[in-house]
């Protein structure tokens, strides 16, 4: 049967930087957060947050997901209830997509909230990627274009690194892109073994 390994991190850690150098290594990966967004664009699944979050967070009836993250990232009632919507659709989307891969010894799936959404409980093993908390800011900053203020509301709704630790098999430190790349080929060979 497929194991699979969840990936994990908080956000800025770098996870797509290392779930990529699973996939140059012809490993699949399953990146919750890809799908998640394809989801939200549902129109059954439009109307069930419109419900929760009324018209206020679409813009000529397109979601403001920029909106909605100011909204339950300053509220963890609001998260929970955002999740409660979106993660059903993805665990059956990612159990339709794991049926491709019935001959791989293993997959990735690769989720900031693998914790908080309770998705380890279904991971074989689980790799969590940590950065300095700076390193994390200043890359969440250049990549979303957003404030330093909104990184630290997004990384307060998120486990720490020390809780995720305490439940990971494997971590990656991840600020050398050579150390980085060298850790995911040393995790490769021991899971390629077990």
């Amino acid at each position: 049967m497929t194991k699979i390994i969840g990936l994990t991190g908080g956000i800025g850690s770098g996870k797509t930087t290392v779930a990529n150098h699973f996939i140059g290594a012809g490993i699949p990966v399953y990146i919750a957060d890809d799908e998640a967004r394809k989801i939200m664009q549902s129109p059954e699944i439009l109307r069930e947050i419109e419900k929760i979050f009324g018209s206020v967070i679409f813009k000529n009836e397109v979601l403001n997901r920029q909106k909605l993250a100011e909204i339950v990232f300053s509220n963890s009632d609001k998260l929970k209830q955002l999740n409660a919507i979106i993660h059903p659709s993805v665990k059956k989307h990612f159990g339709n997509w794991i049926l491709n891969y019935k001959n791989s010894p293993f997959v990735i799936y690769e989720t900031a909230i693998l914790f908080e959404g309770g998705s380890y409980k279904d991971c074989d093993k689980i790799i969590t990627v940590t950065a300095p908390l700076e390193t994390r800011i200043e890359r969440v900053i250049q990549r979303d274009k957003t404030s330093r203020e909104n990184v630290l509301k997004r990384i307060k709704m998120q486990w720490t690194d020390d809780q995720r630790l305490g439940k990971s098999d494997f971590v990656i430190e991840n600020i050398n892109p050579e150390i980085t790349k060298s850790e995911v080929g040393k995790i490769l060979k021991i899971l390629k073994i077990q």
